[in-house]
């Protein structure tokens, strides 16, 4: 990349998409709005290779060669995701198996069954053409692999019987398996491995489990393998990296980023009204946007998870997002809000899709930072307001390491296994299968009303926080409850959700009285639970609030109860209890609370910190980060359509403005307005 300091400021550009191309106009909107990176080619393997083994390699050239001339790098997708015509008609064994034995049409993307022999075979041919062709580029520093790979559990009957072999290296024999997934149950005890029964009309959820750690698995290693196979071919200093799509169903973020230089990903909103605060309590719903701003501090949050290093913005909207009936293009200083968002916690690229409105295919009405007029306007300026400020910050934003001072333990395994048997639902229609990552959203959504800045952290690489919370930490180890006892006794505060240890690493229920292995370190044991039909009043904790959706019946074993339920039947058990252990301790919530008290609750155990910015009102987010100089960064965000103010501790100066030292004391901030202070 051209840009050695502060952030890169990119969109996706495909000039072969359009109809009158002129690449030279394009690219000098670029230089003017301080786009310094583009993503090319990884959509249009047709394009690449129209016919079996005929390369058509030298369209991308002018623009390689004019993204050179102007001091603008490169992102070369391998163009995998999206096979042409011809491959899927040689070989229709190719498309995705679904559980129930259909397969997926031909005619969107990500169709093929990726693990198979003769897709790696031509997917081998066309990377080697493409980046063979072009990896050398000097305008290319980085190289995409693939595209938001995870969206299907692939049943195809070789997948299926990679699967048996999966399992028969994992357990070594049958008569382990029956034993560990409790197979006597409805007898489904098998007695050679060609029994194992098809996913379709599985009940277990041990199996269901297996099969999706599997799933994962097979992500993780098509992408480790094109890795592999990129390094051959292109300079060492490369960047390689994917774009992922977080809400993938066989995607494993943690393990796959092992095999990256970076961590990309999607970071997709609803901008207009769904990114003003708002304090109305309303269960949060879970989709593949942001839909408030908490949500999209969680969404970049989970990024930096991937790595647990900074990573890129490779998609997030320019304007309008998802289709035809749906256009709802941002207010005035949204776009800014939500970059400098993202780079306040973590994010070293930010990176738009798209350069321009497509005029034909299933994303017409995706907008770009050009409508389909090609004609520069409001959306267009904000965004070249927005590059200028982020090369005047320059260094000031090298190297930033966000703060933080909660940590959420997201768990994977957790997270599958409550997809096949979710405890929450959904207002009487159904099961909730995303209940995982509402019950995360909701205590995320708590702690940062409060004000905490939170990172994530993979239950295997824990790392002590001033708070840990571990929210519906389902299947969880014995070693695990050991780390935990740990961090807790070395004075940590830990905060425990209902249905964490309550099942093992295989998804069985314990056989022993909840929460199993932190019974003690809460100082709580329950017998019985109940689903909550509809929510119930709360007492006991100075805020009017509700628990939602489930009750633990919560008998103190030295715990201090701090709410109940507030209710003739349920109300002889604590919602909400406090037990001290050692220098430390533990918060056990056996409910889903509202989100008054779930913010009250964490406003209670945040650490003392010394801030330079606070938040004068509700509306205001302020967080913060270090730069590669050992310089705190303060990030004020007003999240609403009503000036707002923050207080300066001391005297400050603006990064993004004229760099006049600003006094101590209020400092405004207009209607979604961004002031980033240092």
């Amino acid at each position: 990349m051209t840009r050695t300091t502060g952030i890169r400021f990119g969109t996706a550009y495909y000039w072969e998409y359009l109809r009158a191309p002129d690449l030279a106009r394009d690219l000098d909107l670029m230089v003017q709005a301080k786009i310094d990176t583009i993503r090319v080619g990884e959509s249009v393997w047709s394009t690449w290779e129209p016919r079996d083994g005929e390369f058509d390699l030298e369209w991308l050239t002018p623009v390689l060669d004019g993204a050179h001339e102007r001091g603008i790098g490169v992102v070369l997708g391998t163009p995998t995701y999206a096979i042409p015509p011809w491959l899927q008609r040689k070989h229709p064994e190719l498309a995705v198996a679904r559980a129930d034995g259909s397969r997926v049409p031909w005619g969107a993307r990500q169709e093929v069954d990726f693990t198979a022999p003769a897709f790696l075979r031509h997917a081998e041919r066309v990377i080697r053409a493409v980046v063979g062709r072009h990896g050398g580029h000097p305008a290319v520093a980085g190289v995409q692999l693939d595209n938001e790979p995870g969206l299907h559990l692939i049943h195809n009957e070789p997948v299926f019987e990679r699967f048996t072999a999966w399992l028969a290296g994992r357990y070594g024999d049958p008569a382990r398996l029956n034993e560990e997934w409790g197979l006597t149950y409805w007898s489904h005890r098998i007695g050679d491995w060609n029994e194992l029964w098809r996913p379709h009309g599985n009940t277990t959820p041990s199996y269901d489990l297996a099969w999706r750690r599997f799933q994962a698995d097979l992500t993780t290693e098509f992408i480790a393998w094109q890795a592999a196979l990129v390094r051959e071919l292109v300079p060492p200093d490369l960047v390689l990296t994917t774009c992922l799509a977080y809400q993938r169903s066989a995607l494993d973020d943690v393990r796959l980023s092992e095999h990256l230089t970076v961590t990309s990903g999607n970071a997709y909103y609803l901008p207009q009204d769904a990114l003003i605060h708002d304090a109305e309590d309303t269960p949060a719903e879970i989709s593949w946007f942001s839909a408030e701003p908490s949500q999209l501090l969680q969404a970049a949050d989970r990024m930096y998870a991937s790595k647990g290093a900074r990573y890129w913005v490779t998609e997030t909207n320019a304007t309008s997002i998802a289709g035809s009936q749906l256009n709802l293009p941002p207010y005035d200083g949204q776009l800014r809000q939500a970059a400098w968002a993202l780079v306040a916690r973590g994010a070293e690229m930010i990176s738009y899709w798209h350069w321009h409105t497509l005029h034909y295919g299933a994303e017409t009405y995706w907008g770009g930072i050009l409508g389909h007029s090609m004609t520069p306007g409001r959306v267009y300026d904000e965004v070249a307001r927005l590059g200028a400020e982020l090369d005047r910050a320059g260094d000031d934003l090298t190297g930033l390491t966000p703060d933080a001072d909660v940590a959420f333990l997201y768990s994977h395994e957790s997270k599958w296994a409550l997809t096949f048997q979710p405890p929450l639902t959904l207002d009487g229609r159904g099961p909730d299968k995303d209940a995982y990552e509402r019950i995360v959203t909701a205590f995320y959504r708590g702690a940062c009303e409060a004000g905490m800045q939170a990172a994530f952290v993979p239950p295997e690489r824990f790392t002590p926080y001033p708070v840990v919370v571990a929210p519906a930490l389902y299947c969880m180890s014995a070693e695990l409850a050991d780390v935990l006892a740990a961090y807790v006794r070395d004075g940590g505060h830990l905060v425990l959700t209902f249905l964490s240890g309550y099942a093992d690493e295989e998804a069985r229920a314990r056989a022993e009285v909840a929460p199993g292995p932190l019974r003690e370190l809460a100082g709580v044991r329950y017998l019985e639970y109940s689903t909550l039909p509809r929510p119930v009043p709360l007492r006991g904790f100075g805020t009017r609030d509700v628990a939602r959706h489930w009750a633990d019946a919560l008998e103190p074993e030295g715990a201090e109860p701090l709410a109940h339920y507030d209710h003739h039947h349920f109300g002889r058990w604590p919602a909400i209890t406090r037990n001290r252990v050692g220098e430390g301790s533990v918060t056990y919530v056996g409910t889903l609370p509202g989100r008054e008290l779930t913010a009250e609750l964490f406003r209670r155990i945040a650490p003392e910190r010394d801030r330079l910015v606070t938040a004068d009102a509700p509306q205001v987010t302020v967080r913060s980060a270090v730069n590669g100089q050992g310089e705190r960064l303060w990030f004020a965000h007003n999240w609403s359509d009503r000036e707002s103010t923050v207080t300066l501790a001391a005297a400050a100066t603006e990064v993004t403005g004229s760099r006049e030292p600003l006094p101590p004391g209020p400092l405004r901030l207009a209607p979604f307005d961004v002031r980033v202070v240092k």
